[in-house]
């Protein structure tokens, strides 16, 4: 096995072992991002000698006893809304010419202080304003979307081309890429992971979490994250756990591959000794509107000088949309934050019964590039953007912690997604159950195929 192709839990017990150094391991990535990146197009730009010096100073910590802890030496990127003191943060945006950062994120920070490796900047859709990020290709089929806004993140993952990434989620933008992409992403509590340091989409609504190979590398890079000491997940059945399976909402408008997908690995969980719980999701006909009515004028709110100097700079997708944030009354606003309110209210009461809901967290897998609009049986037809957004916005609204686990592929070929959804504070309980499942997968942990080539059909 190249070092590329580890996850970074045994990235990292190759480096305790002395079997690896953060240099070899460093160079292996590097050289990985270099292969795919002219099909791929996952990061915005590459450190290649910062990253280089950096690994050979961890190997040098290491070597004399100062370690500090599971990410010391490992390879990440980062999304290019993270700053890093001295570095640009472009948001993948023109309007972004020439800034550079005046300070380290906190993230940014913690990870430097953990170790990590930074190999370089990871493509958004602009400003995180979008559900594709055009510019990047999906890792298993470069004839589709990457998913979004944190698409580079997900696909240097998902080709080996960084051990581990970060990225914003907003109204899904860990989750939805993570699913596309076959790989884990993490979107903790509201809160949990300090914003300050990130651009912003929408203040109320944005998160920070890791997109990892596996769900014990989300645990290990979560932990660094809040600046906290990392406890290893239990191992061992899921006796006792009470798993919520909708009734309503998630599994309406998906395609039968991702209903099967996600209910083989409910299956899957009452195996494991889980208690399967039939819950009903409050105020889904709500959803939609809270959340644009929540980040459009918040959007729109933080672009508003710019957006009147220079609105020639951004892309016509994204200007359009913040262009029709400035149209919203206070009232409307205020609207979507009592309704937020309320269904944050109806979810905690629903995990008074259950401790997690096991959904999919998209409705169909990755659609071609260019593609505007998804069709369903009975006549509805969505936008690509609304879709996607559909399953994984009611965790943003109500801020509770969503983790989403490949569960198989579509007979295409391309990955399907399962996100499991957290109570107030629930992190460990969904990387729990999600690592329970995912220890059930052969394929666990697996990366895309070569640079992007169409995927040869697996059954779920």
């Amino acid at each position: 096995m190249r070092p590329y192709e580890l996850t970074l839990a045994g990235a990292a017990a190759a480096i305790a072992a002395g079997e690896l150094s953060p240099a070899e391991l460093t160079d292996s990535v590097l050289r990985r991002a270099d292969e795919v990146a002219g099909v791929l197009n996952p990061y915005v730009s590459l450190r290649h000698e910062e990253a280089r010096r950096a690994a050979e100073r961890a190997g040098r910590e290491l070597a004399a006893g100062r370690g500090r802890g599971p990410l010391h030496g490992i390879p990440l990127a980062l999304k290019d809304l993270v700053d890093v003191k001295g570095q640009p943060t472009s948001a993948s945006s023109r309007v972004r010419d020439g800034h550079l950062a005046a300070e380290d994120s906190v993230v940014a920070a913690r990870l430097a202080a953990a170790g990590a490796v930074l190999l370089g900047k990871a493509h958004t859709h602009e400003f995180a304003y979008g559900l594709t990020t055009p510019q990047t290709r999906n890792a298993w089929a470069a004839d589709r979307v990457a998913g979004g806004s944190s698409g580079g993140s997900a696909v240097a993952v998902a080709a080996g081309a960084a051990t581990f990434a970060i990225g914003t989620d907003t109204g899904g933008s860990i989750r939805v890429p993570a699913a596309l992409n076959g790989v884990v992403g993490l979107k903790p509590s509201h809160g949990l992971v300090p914003t300050r340091g990130v651009t912003s989409l929408s203040w109320s609504l944005d998160h920070v979490g890791p997109l990892t190979r596996t769900v014990e590398d989300a645990a290990l890079v979560l932990a660094a994250l809040t600046g906290q000491e990392y406890a290893p997940l239990p191992d061992g059945d899921l006796a006792g756990l009470r798993v919520g399976v909708p009734v309503n909402h998630y599994f309406d408008h998906v395609t039968p591959e991702v209903e099967t997908a996600v209910r083989d690995a409910v299956g899957r969980l009452r195996d494991l000794g889980a208690e399967l719980v039939d819950v009903h999701i409050p105020m889904t006909r709500y959803v939609q509107a809270v959340q644009w009515g929540l980040m459009v004028p918040e959007a729109s709110a933080n672009h508003e000088r710019t957006l009147r100097t220079t609105p020639e700079l951004y892309g016509d997708d994204v200007r359009v949309l913040l262009e029709a944030g400035e149209l919203f009354h206070a009232g409307d606003y205020l609207r979507a934050q009592r309704a937020r309110t309320l269904m944050r209210r109806e979810w905690v009461r629903l995990f008074e019964g259950v401790d997690v809901v096991v959904a999919p967290a998209v409705p169909t897998a990755a659609v071609r590039a260019g593609q505007e609009s998804v069709s369903w049986p009975d006549g509805t037809v969505e936008s690509v953007p609304d879709a996607y957004v559909r399953l994984s916005a009611p965790a943003n609204i109500t801020g509770l912690p969503a983790l989403t686990v490949p569960v198989g592929r579509d007979g295409a070929g391309l990955p399907l997604g399962m996100q499991l959804i957290g109570g107030p504070g629930g992190e460990r309980t969904a990387l729990r159950a999600g690592r329970a499942y995912e220890r059930t997968r052969p394929d666990a942990g697996s990366l895309a195929p070569e640079a992007g080539s169409p995927p040869a059909a697996l059954a779920v």
